[in-house]
């Protein structure tokens, strides 16, 4: 019988004295290494402690080459997106598609209006709707608790549209007022008390925003409608004036455009502008910078950004200087308050 001759064979320590037991008959394992062994190494089951030399099965066959990479498998996995831009894919496709409007259209028009309408009277419709602006920048001075800028915007607004014409003369900026514009808005002040941007978008007809700063703007676009009612709720007058805003911007700024288009990167270029620009907004608010050092970015049609990583210097010597609000001695002097 084979098992007293099996026990007898395991009494006496004689492991040659023991029948050859055919792989297949053995138990399966009840646990595996994880590593291949080779033929003949001894596997010793976790459940037993049993050692037996078994034969190793063969492996499988390689996987077919497909391609160039000389038989190995290659795994491709997605770059990881830039910290703060989630959406860059749909971001990168929407900034190229305003790129293409702006080469067909929008510069054209642009260089048109900036060489056939004389500069005074392109100057005095950008007065005219920076004045506009003035009731919400005053409102968010407030809500910041700094009355002093509050009473300046103010007084800026009742100058500029009575001696100004309806605010189509700067008067204000001039001797003996010297109130300097400054930039504000609500998603400044979301900012100034500690409201993070959010994921960066770039935007069809908007252009480079963040969520904070497309949230904010979109209650400083609902001030005057709802303040005063007409002509602010007629549909025509919000879409003429966003169309002459971005026809002014694109045209007064065409040398930094056609700069940054010309970068190797004009995407991250852009929405790195733009990123270091509405911070300095917000750091100029408490104190840290100059408060004239952007406008209260409500960007029209292809305005352009900062992006992560790349210094403010490097940017300026790349995209040109930053455009500044008009600034008195007076406003350096004026506390962050």
């Amino acid at each position: 019988m084979i098992i007293p001759t099996l026990a007898a064979a395991a009494l006496a320590g004689s492991p040659a004295a023991m029948p050859a037991i055919a792989p297949d008959r053995l138990a399966p394992p009840l646990s595996y290494r994880t590593m291949a062994a080779p033929t003949g190494t001894p596997w010793q089951s976790a459940a037993e402690g049993n050692q037996a030399t078994v034969a190793a099965p063969p492996a499988p066959p390689p996987p077919a080459n497909t391609g160039d990479s000389g038989g190995e498998i290659v795994v491709e996995a997605n770059p990881l997106h830039t910290p703060g831009d989630p959406l860059e894919r749909v971001n990168a496709k929407s900034f190229a598609a305003t790129q293409a409007a702006d080469k067909a259209l929008v510069r054209p028009v642009a260089m048109a209006y900036k060489h056939d309408l004389p500069k005074p009277v392109r100057s005095g419709l950008r007065n005219f709707l920076n004045n506009l602006r003035e009731p919400e920048i005053f409102l968010n001075f407030l809500l910041q608790l700094k009355p002093g800028k509050a009473a300046e915007t103010l007084g800026r607004f009742a100058i500029n549209s009575t001696v100004g014409l309806a605010g189509l003369i700067d008067v204000a900026k001039r001797k003996p007022f010297h109130l300097p514009q400054r930039a504000n808005g609500f998603a400044d002040t979301l900012g100034y008390y500690g409201v993070k941007p959010g994921p960066f978008l770039f935007l069809p007809l908007i252009g480079p925003t963040t969520l904070r700063d497309l949230v904010g703007n979109g209650i400083d676009r609902m001030l005057l409608p709802v303040a005063i009612g007409k002509p602010f709720t007629d549909t025509r007058y919000a879409t003429s004036t966003n169309v002459l805003r971005s026809v002014d911007h694109r045209a007064q700024f065409d040398e930094r455009f056609r700069k940054m288009q010309a970068s190797d990167d004009p995407y991250a270029s852009a929405r790195s502008f733009y990123l270091h620009s509405r911070q300095a907004e917000i750091d100029a608010l408490h104190g840290r910078g100059r408060n004239d050092a952007f406008a209260a970015y409500h960007p029209p049609v292809l305005d352009t950004t900062l992006s992560p990583g790349a210094g403010t210097a490097s940017l300026t010597a790349s995209l040109g200087a930053a455009p500044t609000w008009p600034a008195s001695a007076d406003d350096a002097a004026l506390p962050a308050g």
